[in-house]
């Protein structure tokens, strides 16, 4: 053998090796993405921030299929499997008028995850994978409770606002009572301070006819005794 062919025997024998390592790569990658479907990898999983009703962005990390799951018919799907017996209601959580449920078809070993607004369904992904429905029903959770802040917040204003609107009629009422009891008081007052004032002069005017009254009835006995005096002059004593 020549020194040619021995360079052609080394360089093919080469690509056959980089060949075989670089198909082991490969398979490697392949089962890190199968068996970690939380971790997003380039071209299999990508994030899907939609807007939400309430103008939030969703942070679901879900795989292409996913994607399109979510724009087929999936929710047509389900409210009419909800009308049949056999779907299987396994976990639902409400955040104010939003909820994420997990529910099971046995049959088909298929599980369905939906997001929902007051009970209309607004997200639902179908998968048989059991963990990754459970992933997915989480992170449905999760949303609920960032899109619910603003609405529960805004349901306890409405009620402090409702509550502090009572208290100020309450706090009126109350004052409108006391004034009117105080304007009572005040009229009583005046009512008795002049009855007080009438009654002075009425015993001051009686007082002053009183005096009148005993300085006639002491002229009046005297009168009486020198008319008895002068009665008795010239009777014979005892």
């Amino acid at each position: 053998m020549d020194r040619k062919s021995k360079l052609r025997e080394i360089a093919l024998a080469a690509c056959i090796v980089l060949g075989a390592l670089q198909g082991a790569n490969a398979q490697a990658l392949e089962n890190s993405s199968a068996s970690s479907p939380v971790v997003s990898q380039p071209g299999t999983t990508s994030a899907l921030p939609e807007t939400s009703p309430a103008g939030q962005a969703e942070t679901t990390a879900l795989t292409p299929d996913e994607n399109r799951q979510s724009a087929t018919g999936n929710v047509a799907e389900l409210q009419q499997m909800i009308r049949g017996s056999e779907l299987s209601e396994l976990r639902t959580t409400y955040n104010g008028t939003y909820g994420a449920s997990l529910m099971f078809y046995g049959k088909e070993m298929t599980y369905y995850v939906s997001l929902f607004e007051q009970k209309n369904f607004w997200r639902v992904i179908k998968t048989q994978d059991a963990a990754r429905a459970e992933l997915i029903y989480k992170d449905f959770v999760r949303q609920t409770v960032q899109l619910s802040d603003v609405e529960i917040r805004r349901t306890q204003l409405e009620a402090q606002k409702a509550f502090t609107q009572r208290m100020v009629a309450l706090s009126q009422e109350r004052a409108s009572r006391l004034q009117a009891d105080l304007d009572i008081a005040r009229q009583q007052q005046s009512i008795v301070a002049s009855q007080q004032e009438q009654k002075r002069a009425e015993a001051t005017e009686l007082a002053q006819q009183k005096a009148a009254a005993q300085d006639q009835l002491r002229v009046a006995q005297r009168q009486v005794r020198d008319l008895q005096r002068q009665l008795d002059s010239g009777l014979p004593l005892h």
